[in-house]
């Protein structure tokens, strides 16, 4: 098997444990609404946890083997396999509408993949990861400020908390990505600093989703963080890791039509 099919298989099982903890959450969150963002007393709560760190740990291994481009889009298999989860364990089933949504995520996967390149690994020098990191940091707390603002109205609340998720869980990847191309070599004690944004970033995400479900249910947050976060990921590898799709401009507007559709 070569890298860029494990890195494929990795993400799909990566899918799979997250939306595993999004239903979890989400059915944590409606069980304790007094508890906002993390009910450490249920073990439900843990429970997803421990799904998410699993799919995190699968998905900083695909993308140790393949682009940010390819793997961060994948992650929107996410929300595929966790409508047939949300039937089967919790009965909670979905609309033709959710279906239609979950094919259509399927075909614009389905095109992206066949349309990835192959590029040479780049990392990130230390004054792009600060801004990188200085940027998010900003945003996130300003989704956070707007979401406080916005306490009469729980829908919008849920979808500012999940915007602050994706973006927090994508950017992630973002430094996942560059700690691995920078220990590809060997391990270096100077990539300390990322990952304590990385450690950050992904705890932020993880509350912040909590909140969102609470707020807002499992569909509609599940879906924006799961949209938010590939986007980002994938136009900072396109745009500052050097990675590429194939057969040129025409293949780039090709993968944006198919990220368009999922």
């Amino acid at each position: 098997m070569n890298a860029l099919a494990l890195s494929v298989l990795l993400s799909f099982v990566s899918a799979v444990a997250y939306a595993g903890g999004a239903v979890v959450q989400e059915r944590v969150a409606v069980s304790c609404p007094g508890e906002r963002f993390a009910p450490l007393r249920r073990p439900g709560w843990w429970a997803a946890l421990g799904l998410n760190g699993l799919g995190g740990v699968l998905h900083v291994v695909a993308l140790a083997f393949g682009p940010l481009s390819l793997v961060q889009p994948l992650g929107a298999l996410t929300i595929v396999f966790a409508l047939p989860m949300a039937a089967l364990f919790v009965g909670r089933s979905a609309g033709a509408t959710a279906w239609r949504g979950a094919v259509m995520a399927t075909a614009g996967l389905a095109g992206l993949l066949s349309l990835v390149g192959s590029a040479e690994s780049h990392s990130l020098g230390p004054a792009q990861r600060t801004g990188l990191a200085v940027v998010t940091g900003g945003a996130i707390v300003a989704l956070m400020a707007a979401a406080r603002a916005a306490h009469r109205h729980p829908a919008v609340r849920s979808m500012l908390l999940a915007t602050g998720a994706g973006a927090a869980f994508g950017m992630s990847s973002v430094f996942t990505k560059t700690v691995a191309v920078d220990w590809s070599a060997g391990v270096d004690l100077a990539a300390l600093p990322s990952l304590g944004v990385i450690a950050v970033l992904s705890a932020a995400g993880v509350f912040l989703s909590q909140a969102a479900y609470r707020d807002g249910g499992l569909a509609a947050p599940l879906a924006t963080l799961t949209v938010v976060n590939p986007v980002l990921a994938a136009v900072v590898g396109i745009a500052m890791f050097g990675e590429t799709f194939r057969h040129g401009t025409t293949g780039t507007v090709l993968a944006l039509g198919c990220a368009v559709v999922t």
